[in-house]
């Protein structure tokens, strides 16, 4: 799941990335980063992994979720799916704000 929180401020878009998963670790590796991994912490309440991160307005990030250090997963909620080199697929996050 993603929350996005916007900043009239700046140009800057706050995404905290949620993830469920049956796993002790959980991180998420992002293009935004240059695909290195950042450690989601996990809710003592619901057992959900999180983590967010500040990202440019009006861009897109591949993304993927890394569980234990040797299995993907993607985002069920993400805004976007594209194709990867290695045959599978990256979830994708949308920064641009919809403004009604």
């Amino acid at each position: 799941m993603l929350k996005k929180k916007y900043f009239k401020t700046n140009d800057l878009c706050e995404v905290t990335f949620e993830h469920e998963a049956e796993a002790k670790e959980v991180a998420l590796v992002s293009e935004s980063n240059e695909w290195q991994p950042i450690e989601m912490k996990k809710r003592r309440k619901d057992g959900i992994f999180y983590t967010t991160v500040r990202l440019p307005n009006n861009s897109q990030f591949q993304y993927r979720y890394l569980l234990n250090n040797d299995s993907w997963s993607n985002d069920s909620a993400a805004d976007g799916y594209v194709a990867n080199e290695y045959g599978g697929e990256n979830s994708v996050v949308d920064t641009t704000e919809v403004r009604n």
